[in-house]
């Protein structure tokens, strides 16, 4: 990645971003010295234009920002920084520096799930449950799939509101499971709910 810190005078803009939610957090600045402090130490550092120096954010405050990635534009002199950020962002202690709230919303937490579930299937960890699910193979993933999908629909004839909720969680997360198995995302599903909402479409 080239970034090109010249036609800023040493600088570039570094947009902060949540990995998670997807919010702008803050903007700050980096040169040649701050970006690769940041990769170094995963730690989001910035130059600060008024005090001439380099500066960890958080330093202070603990409110560190983890980094996640780094983009850099099509011009190459502005950056996307992806992260993760301990406490409020802004030194008034909102969120962020717009004073927005920074909260995941519930539906996004599918795609973060799937994430974790993903990298599961990848390192395959001793004592996961999802370990052994991937282990057991896909008929038995099919099956868990069918077994927690006929206790939801129990507890909806039967049960109680919280007692359905659970047993549909237990249906999506085995479902998940299911996807990721073969190589396919939730988004995948959200996808195809969206094109069959379009007024033109016809069942196969």
């Amino acid at each position: 990645m080239t970034i090109d810190f010249e036609k800023g005078n040493g600088l570039v803009p570094a947009i902060i971003q949540d990995a998670t939610t997807k919010n702008v957090l803050m903007l700050g600045y980096m040169n040649e010295e701050a970006y690769e402090r940041t990769l170094e130490t995963g730690l989001v550092t910035f130059y600060s234009r008024s005090r001439q120096c380099l500066w960890t954010k958080g330093e202070t405050s603990g409110n560190v920002l983890h980094l996640v990635g780094i983009k850099n534009d099509c011009d190459g002199d502005t950056l996307l920084v992806s992260v993760h950020p301990e406490g409020p962002t802004c030194h008034k202690g909102t969120d962020t520096c717009w004073g927005e709230s920074n909260k995941t919303e519930p539906l996004q937490f599918l795609s973060e799930l799937q994430d974790f579930i993903e990298r599961r299937h990848e390192e395959m960890p001793e004592g996961s449950y999802t370990t052994s699910l991937f282990r057991d193979g896909l008929n038995r993933m099919a099956q868990k799939v069918g077994e927690e999908a006929l206790e939801a629909v129990i507890e909806a004839v039967n049960g109680t509101p919280e007692r359905l909720i659970y047993e549909c969680s237990d249906m999506f997360y085995h479902l998940i499971v299911l996807l990721t198995s073969k190589g396919l995302r939730i988004e995948d599903v959200a996808r195809e709910l969206q094109k069959r909402h379009q007024p033109n479409w016809k069942k196969h």
